[in-house]
């Protein structure tokens, strides 16, 4: 079977989620997904590998297999290097497994493109999604020479034609039920309990949540004003970032699309900007929703004085503050002189 059969006993509806451990339950909240990225060309002469794969869970890639190596190397901290588990030999097998399966699926794509000779692509992505309500979600597409090709629909164990150059797989697969019935099981119940097992081994790095710092700016060129909400420093991936007008959440006409982006260091930053008009930007307000924070984040532009008046005033006050200091420095000091000169006059004058 597809990546390995993983047998990890009776997990009932939570157990993908919860592990119990030295008497106390730790759980995996939000959703989680495994997916793997399955690429290659029929001739090596663009660059391109006659096959490689990568395993990811979440955004952390854990997992790489190349044709010329033949072999699964870890790529993330928390899978053991040269790991001998039962798991991991299941999933090295698979993935030896996909890199012929792979060839005779792209073969076959181009025999039935009458496309016999010339480099071609084929891209598969492939994996399941486990959210916070138990259930599960799978997913297996095909990409032909950079455009979409077939997916995989388990609920009727048939494919989708994303075009008439792909119908004539589709009906060659789907005579092959059998096949078929695998590739639903996998997504069903192999991929989501396979996803258990990595959340496991990645407990500690996984499951951290680190709640995004929210900003809102103004940016005003050319007559049109637009304000711009930054999430920073957040993880996991998972955030919602969107605009209030009058506490009422915008169209998705009126507010750009979120822009979410790695930062390098294994958390993300993202950003949402809405066109307003000039004097209403305080009727904005943008709202913030991510595993780390108990409830939705709030954040509205503010205005500041200008950055040469605040200046200006702070170095006003340091003058005074030095001039006031130094005015009563002056005036101790004469005191004292004028008192010093006046005992001097006296004692003189008593010796005399």
């Amino acid at each position: 079977m597809l990546l390995g059969v993983f047998q990890l006993g009776n997990l009932g509806d939570e157990a993908w989620s919860c592990h119990r451990h030295s008497g106390d339950t730790a759980c995996f909240t939000g959703s989680h997904s495994l997916r793997y990225l399955f690429m290659g060309a029929s001739e090596p002469d663009l660059g391109l590998p006659l096959f490689e794969a990568l395993g990811y869970v979440d955004d952390q890639l854990f997992v790489s297999y190349d044709h010329e190596s033949r072999r699964a190397e870890p790529r993330a901290p928390w899978v053991p290097s040269g790991t001998s588990s039962r798991q991991w030999l299941q999933l090295s097998q698979g993935l030896k497994g996909w890199d012929h399966m792979f060839t005779v699926d792209l073969w076959t794509i181009m025999d039935n493109q009458n496309h016999s000779k010339g480099s071609h692509t084929l891209q598969v992505i492939l994996g399941c999604e486990v959210r916070e309500d138990h259930s599960s979600r799978g997913f297996w597409r095909y990409g032909y020479d950079g455009q979409d090709h077939l997916d995989f629909r388990p609920e009727t164990l048939d494919w989708r034609a994303a075009g008439p150059g792909a119908r004539a797989t589709k009906l060659e697969w789907e005579v092959h039920k059998i096949r078929a019935r695998e590739n639903r099981d996998y997504l069903e119940r192999d991929c989501p309990e396979q996803l258990r097992w990595l959340l496991e081994l990645g407990r500690g790095v996984l499951d951290r949540q680190a709640p995004p710092l929210v900003k809102v700016t103004r940016h005003v060129a050319s007559a049109v004003t637009t304000l711009r909400c930054q999430a920073l420093d957040f993880y996991p991936q998972d955030v919602s970032l969107k605009w209030l007008k009058d506490g009422q959440p915008l169209d998705a006409q009126q507010a750009l699309p979120e822009d979410v982006a790695p930062n390098g260091d294994g958390t993300y930053r993202g950003r949402v900007a809405v066109a307003v008009a000039p004097g209403e930007e305080r009727r904005y307000t943008c709202q913030v929703e991510h595993p780390g924070l108990h409830q939705p984040l709030s954040a509205s532009w503010e205005p500041s004085l200008p950055g040469t008046l605040a200046v200006g005033v702070v170095s006003g006050i340091s003058v005074c503050v030095v001039i006031f200091v130094t005015g009563v420095v002056f005036r101790t000091l004469r005191r004292r002189r004028a008192s010093r000169a006046a005992a001097g006059d006296y004692m003189l004058a008593d010796r005399g």
